[in-house]
């Protein structure tokens, strides 16, 4: 990562769909719903910046009231949006987030979004070699088969410039079958440095429960790293030669709307900054988890002082054991 045209550059281009939300508060059963902001990888740039990382989005959106309000929000968030296109034929899209007994539940309005007409062609080759790394997810090559093109187009330039790409597996099977999906996440885990799966998602295309496994298992397929993600039970990070169990951090949930996407902003963030794995996955667990405790994927995720603040406090505990 040295050299002048890598200092000029950002630390994380972040590449993906964003959509507005619209999250139910007061319970199951309310019709009262907030409106934020989501899209998984639009959350983690914001998560990234929140912690200090100088970070840039590659998107589409829609030359309506929503777009807009996007550009306005990282804008304010510090995230860099000079590589996001408008689409005068195209809408931002939307989603619903709302909350029962068996937890949230999602309902998505995306279908010809401006984000799922972007092509190869959009590819912005110089910047991507100017950054450190490039973050996309599985939801980034499911909306379309453009899309996934345009998602395939931007790793190869990465790999050709030396900038790591990041990937965040995000299995949405309403997007694309599960053969489908198997096959290409499967493909871009072998091309990516840096992996993020889920355990939920990587169980779904790999048939593999145990986590020391599925940590293998993307290892093998080509990963250099692996941050598994495992809700309640926290986080298992390896690479090659070191491997770690991050416990769950203490928290007061009432919304996972995002925490995944959190974690991996934090993840990143914290890497860049110089951070191991072990010291990167520790914070992003905390950060994910302070971020569980307001409503929305953008509104709850923390700054990095209240991640340190937080961490210190946790150490404090530990040590007093």
């Amino acid at each position: 990562m040295s050299g002048q045209t890598k200092a000029r550059g950002f630390d994380i281009l972040s590449l993906g769909e964003p959509m507005v939300e619209f999250n139910q508060t007061g319970g199951a059963g309310s019709r009262t719903y907030l409106q934020g902001f989501g899209g998984d990888t639009s959350n983690a740039a914001i998560a990234a910046a929140r912690q200090g990382a100088r970070t840039g989005y590659i998107s589409a959106v829609g030359p309506d009231l929503y777009g807009g309000m996007f550009r306005e929000l990282w804008d304010m968030e510090g995230v860099d949006h000079s590589l996001v296109m408008t689409d005068p034929e195209a809408y931002t899209a939307v989603y619903f987030v709302t909350h029962t007994d068996k937890g949230h539940q999602f309902s998505f309005f995306r279908r010809g979004s401006a984000a799922s007409r972007m092509k190869p062609a959009d590819v912005p080759a110089a910047a991507i070699a100017a950054a450190k790394v490039l973050h996309l997810s599985g939801i980034s090559l499911a909306i379309s088969e453009t899309a996934c093109d345009h998602g395939y187009a931007a790793i190869a330039a990465a790999r050709a410039a030396g900038t790591l790409v990041s990937f965040d597996t995000n299995l949405r099977l309403r997007l694309w079958t599960k053969e489908r999906a198997r096959a290409v996440m499967g493909d871009v885990i072998g091309l990516s440095d840096i992996c993020l799966p889920s355990y939920d998602d990587i169980v779904a295309i790999t048939g593999i429960t145990d986590p020391d496994r599925l940590v293998d298992d993307c290892l093998r397929r080509g990963a250099k790293m692996v941050a598994l993600k495992l809700g309640s039970e926290g986080a298992l990070v390896a690479d090659a030669d070191r491997r770690f169990r991050i416990g769950a951090k203490p928290c007061k949930p009432v919304d996972a709307t995002g925490a995944g996407d959190t974690f991996g902003g934090s993840f990143l963030a914290r890497l860049v900054a110089g951070d191991d794995i072990e010291a990167a996955g520790h914070y992003a667990s905390m950060a994910a988890a302070l971020s569980t405790e307001g409503y929305g994927a953008v509104e709850p995720i923390p700054h990095a002082a209240q991640v340190e603040a937080a961490l210190m406090a946790w150490r404090r505990s530990e040590a007093g054991r």
